[in-house]
């Protein structure tokens, strides 16, 4: 099987992987293609094989990347992912060493990405990346790990914004933080916020529009992320049964 990229050209016919397609009154899919499609204007790589599944690796200048981190110079990568019947094949190894060759070809420093200190959902996972060299840059509150490969001995590593170590902020009450990358969260974060009002919580949306807005985020991991009373809760995007799981938690 063939690896494909979407492009500006092809993206509409694509499928991106993450979901296979809006049901009715859905906007999942279109809500990420729109974003995408203007990060590929800025040098956005979304590599996938050719199929429909979850076999892909999407990334992008980190001067660009929606996340609050300094890593000039080096790709970002949003996110590295392989799922279902596809897992145990060397996709993940094909799809990150095409990265490589791809960042080495563009003078690129290094990648980067987002991982925690034990594996959690939507977050790469670091025994993984270590596994490939990848080694420790920075940390923040509560898990999270800024995992970097540098391709040069004594190349300055990427750390995390001030913003986003700590894992606080000043609002009260349940806050979520989140982005139009991923369309797991067009579609899961109307579907809380209405659950909350039936449950009379209230719940403050906060959809971070530019990329100015995500790197002052107060969490390295802006596609989404819970807050309770200026506290961190958690990075997994839920459902209604989840959220009751945190909701007693705290």
């Amino acid at each position: 099987m063939e690896f494909k990229r979407v492009t500006l050209e092809n993206i509409e016919e694509e499928h991106i992987c993450c979901a296979i397609s809006d049901k009715k009154g859905e906007t999942c899919v279109a809500s990420k293609k729109a974003w995408m499609k203007e990060r590929l204007k800025e040098g956005l790589v979304f590599e996938k094989l050719d199929v429909r599944g979850k076999v892909f690796i999407e990334y992008l200048p980190a001067e660009y990347a929606w996340v609050p981190v300094d890593a000039d110079g080096y790709y970002y990568i949003d996110c590295l992912w392989v799922s279902g019947q596809y897992k145990g094949q060397g996709y993940s190894s094909q799809l990150l060493e095409h990265c490589i060759a791809v960042a080495r070809a563009n003078g690129k420093k290094g990648l980067v990405i987002l991982s925690s200190k034990k594996k959690m959902p939507f977050l790469s996972d670091g025994s993984y990346l270590k596994h490939k060299g990848f080694v420790t840059a920075d940390t923040a509150a509560p898990y999270f790990e800024l995992m970097a490969l540098p391709f040069e001995e004594g190349t300055a590593l990427p750390r995390f914004l001030e913003c986003a170590k700590t894992g606080e902020t000043d609002e009260k009450g349940w806050v979520l933080y989140y982005t139009a990358q991923c369309p797991h969260t067009s579609k899961y974060v109307p579907i809380l916020a209405e659950y909350a009002r039936t449950q009379g919580i209230e719940i403050k949306t906060v959809k971070l529009e530019s990329r100015e807005a995500a790197r002052r985020a107060p969490s390295p991991f802006t596609t989404y992320s819970l807050f309770y009373d200026g506290k961190f809760v958690t990075n997994e995007i839920l459902s209604e049964k989840s959220f009751e799981k945190y909701r007693k938690k705290v």
